[in-house]
């Protein structure tokens, strides 16, 4: 079923409109709520900018001399401080970088999250996953990991900048797979305008794995995709994606978008199994490399998205008191928005593609969408 057969046969079942509307309404009365009482859930260590690959979408423009993140002293003690002022059984330690498994004390920092009692997952290229590795993963307690594949072989090695990383990629995977001990593993792909044609080919290999889900998420005009503007998404593109994704959920199987973007009344609830909220700075906090805060990695670190730093400040201060960018509408920036009839339900859209400087959203899907 197409994007257009599918909202076709939305608008034609008697009271989906009206249940679907009624859920964004709660959904924008918890953002709301979110706003005055943030609910942190997710805090993301960036443990380094060193990645050994050299992705052309690079958000954080990672390199393979770029810098290591704290201590693993220092991860210890903002470990400790989160246990003394959140409740640590509801927060989910995210380990990311770069390429994480590249700092040499690696095991050293997710032991130490596994020991003092929170729950950790990771993103990874799992080029790095050797059988040992992956035994020791689930000796450290990993339970989530999202691994990259952008493509079949050739044109995911090119992607990525990284000869026969694929191959151990896919290694990677099967060999956390024979462990079978992990709550969830993923594949994200990140779609862009020359692998889009890859994804029936790669969807045959991926749902042939034993893995838990494949989340398809479009490119972003941010990092180091801006110097690639014939990679970016076109509207044409959009709505192939999406009705690829709507199209293998119908039938049940486990693909999903990202939770990026309101996606429009007839898209949201039936291509991820959650309505639009950016999650930024009320269920999201992020370390940086450098121990600067921030609310999501995927954010260009600036003025208006960069609160402290926990080299010589109190995370539990930085994320109770100055996290004003992400609890308030970004529609209140840009008159557009703001007098947008979806305003409700979208509020401005997600805090890593909007720009802050021309106060505007870098994608949006109205006219393209819905």
């Amino acid at each position: 079923m197409t994007l257009e057969e599918f909202k076709k046969f939305s608008a034609e079942v008697p009271g989906v409109m009206g249940i679907k509307e009624d859920v964004l309404n709660r959904r924008s009365e918890v953002r709301e709520r979110l706003y005055k009482e943030p609910d942190l859930r997710h805090l993301f260590f960036e443990l380094t900018l060193s990645c050994n690959e050299h992705c052309f979408h690079c958000g954080s423009h990672c390199a393979l001399d770029a810098p290591t993140g704290l201590s693993v002293e220092k991860y210890g003690e903002i470990l400790d401080e989160v246990a003394a002022n959140f409740d640590k059984k509801r927060i989910q330690i995210c380990i990311t970088g770069g390429e994480p498994m590249l700092r040499k004390d690696f095991f050293d920092i997710v032991g130490m999250v596994h020991e003092k009692g929170f729950g950790w997952g990771m993103t990874s290229n799992a080029t790095l996953i050797t059988k040992e590795n992956a035994r020791r993963l689930k000796e450290c307690g990993m339970g989530t990991i999202s691994v990259s594949i952008d493509g079949l072989r050739d044109t995911h090695d090119a992607q990525r900048g990284l000869k026969g990383g694929y191959d151990l990629a896919m290694r990677g995977i099967q060999n956390l797979i024979d462990e079978d001990c992990f709550h969830a593993i993923q594949i994200t792909t990140v779609i862009n305008h020359k692998n889009i044609v890859e994804l029936d080919e790669l969807f045959e290999i991926v749902n042939a794995m034993d893995i838990d889900s494949w989340r398809v998420i479009g490119i972003e005009p941010i990092g180091r995709a801006l110097d690639h503007p014939d990679m970016l998404l076109t509207p044409e593109d959009q709505r192939r994606m999406f009705s690829f994704i709507l199209e293998k959920r119908r039938a049940g199987l486990p693909v999903e978008y990202g939770c990026s973007h309101f996606l429009g009344t007839d898209l949201e609830g039936n291509v991820r199994n959650r309505m639009f909220l950016c999650n930024a700075g009320v269920f999201t906090a992020s370390i940086r490399a450098d121990g600067s805060v921030t609310g999501c990695l995927d954010i260009m670190p600036g003025p208006e998205t960069i609160f402290g730093n926990v080299m010589n400040e109190s995370f539990t201060d930085i994320w109770n008191n100055r996290f004003e960018t992400f609890r308030k509408h970004l529609s209140e920036r840009n008159k557009d928005c703001s007098e947008c009839e979806y305003e409700k339900w979208c509020a401005g859209g997600a805090h890593h593609s909007f720009d802050y400087v021309n106060n505007k959203p870098l994608i949006c899907f109205k006219d393209i969408l819905f």
